[in-house]
């Protein structure tokens, strides 16, 4: 499958999800041209997790989540079912809110679950409500997801009248209303607070951590669980074969399956489901099964592991594990699941900039290091691309850097750069600012010489000189 590339080699066409040989756990549906209908999904055992979960209590539907270890896929990578026991006891009403804000670069997985499983996405979160004891669940998606928000808006009309959703679900005493919530397109409501701060109808801002921790203090001031799309979309299959074969797939520490969407200079881009923990760059890169390598025969020059907000990777971490440990004590994390490969006919500082471009422009504001910050790295890059950098641009976006996520960048005029520590350091209340930084330190660290020959200008900076007794 071919798909058009952009020639500053950063931003690439997302193209959809690809079959590959291996175990599909929420992604066995896609074959389907009908994926997204009532009918084949219970002709293809929908609901029978719910079914199964309604069989058993609360706690040992609760129970099953935490034995089988499912790692939250929306980029901390929780454990869900730890995640779901910090719920304070005695404090209802619970709220259930699925981040579906799908918005970091290069991210498209949890668009296709929408899209073409809605109703899988639908009994994960009856499972998860039924497990916690909610009556009300809210399904924020993305403002320019119009395809999703009409599958799911369908899908909910059909679990209704079905009897999957609403009142004394099939015959039973579990009752829960699932409301779904249009966002308006600002990646900042991806981070977890201010995504409630949107439903709420305010302006999406994170909110301050503690005391607004969703668990503790959440929609409406009430404990929140917020969950990711693809987390939730495990829960069907998990309840349905059990813990015990969850685990069969994936590794000790990180069982399942996880989807990856793979895009930019490749023979094969797509959205793929891997085994987790076991399945490596490598493979997923240059593997027959998968992206089948580097387009035209070129070379890797580098790669993002996870998404826009990750610190960037390169030939030598090809080998690790698609696994949140190991790719964290090497510098860097999974993220929310995209992979973003560049070849070598990439020009490092032009991709680095219009990745910090785009944290640039979603900077919701409140936090003047982010605010301003990226703003100044953006215009930097900029300023450097159309051959105006000066000779000490390169440490100005280090230390710009620095005053957004802490370093230490030692020797960093003699190119002896450190990474981005991980996980970052940060003046800001949330993540954004980081993400820009990632970029920046990234590309000067690895291709330093980039930056240098494109900064031609010698001459000093001019400084329009004040006639004397001149009012400033």
């Amino acid at each position: 499958m071919s798909t058009p590339h952009e020639s500053d080699g950063y931003l690439a066409h997302a193209p959809g999800y690809v079959a590959n040989d291996g175990p599909k756990l929420i992604t066995s549906r896609f074959e389907h041209s009908d994926s997204f209908t009532l009918q084949r999904y219970l002709a293809t055992g929908g609901y029978n997790g719910l079914q199964a979960a309604l069989r058993a209590t609360p706690q040992e539907v609760h129970q099953q989540v935490r034995e089988a270890t499912l790692l939250g896929r929306g980029g901390a990578g929780f454990p869900a079912g730890v995640k779901w026991g910090f719920l304070p006891p005695g404090k209802h009403p619970y709220y259930l809110v699925v981040n579906g804000d799908e918005s970091e670069p290069g991210t498209y997985k949890d668009r296709l679950l929408m899209e073409r499983d809605p109703h899988q996405l639908i009994e994960g979160c009856l499972i998860a409500c039924y497990a916690l004891g909610l009556q009300q669940c809210f399904l924020y998606v993305r403002g320019e997801m119009a395809l999703a928000q009409e599958r799911i808006t369908a899908a909910l009309n059909e679990a209704y009248e079905a009897g999957y959703v609403g009142r004394e679900i099939r015959g039973s005493d579990f009752s829960v209303d699932i409301v779904m919530s249009q966002g308006a397109g600002a990646y900042i409501v991806g981070e977890e607070t201010a995504l409630i701060e949107s439903l709420e109808g305010r302006r999406g801002m994170p909110r301050l951590k503690p005391p607004y921790f969703p668990a503790a203090v959440g929609l409406y001031g009430q404990p929140t669980i917020v969950n990711n799309v693809e987390t939730l979309s495990n829960l069907p299959w998990l309840l349905t074969n059990g813990a015990e074969a969850y685990r069969s797939y994936g590794s000790e520490t990180s069982p399942g399956t996880r989807m990856f969407a793979v895009s930019g200079h490749l023979q094969r881009p797509g959205v793929y489901e891997v085994q987790h923990g076991v399945t490596t760059f490598r493979e997923l890169i240059y593997g027959n099964n998968y992206c089948q390598g580097i387009r035209q025969g070129r070379e890797l020059k580098m790669f993002i592991p996870g998404g826009g907000s990750s610190p960037w990777f390169f030939g030598e971490h090809l080998d690790l594990p698609l696994e949140a440990k190991p790719v964290g004590a090497a510098g860097s994390m999974l993220g929310s699941g995209a992979i973003v490969v560049m070849d070598d006919t990439t020009d490092a500082v032009k991709a680095a900039w219009r990745v910090v471009k785009f944290f640039a422009r979603e900077s919701c504001g409140k936090c003047t290091p982010c605010r301003e910050g990226t703003t100044w790295l953006e215009q930097i890059l900029r300023r450097i691309l159309d051959g105006e950098g000066r000779p000490a641009d390169i440490d100005l976006l280090l230390d710009i850097g620095d005053n957004i996520s802490p370093g230490p960048y030692p020797a960093a005029a003699h190119g002896e750069l450190e990474a981005v520590p991980f996980p970052p350091r940060q003046t800001t209340i949330c993540p954004l600012g980081p993400s820009a930084v990632a970029p920046v330190v990234s590309t000067i660290r690895r291709f330093r010489h980039e930056y240098e020959a494109k900064i031609t200008r010698r001459d000093p900076i001019p400084v329009m000189a004040v006639p004397a007794g001149a009012a400033l």
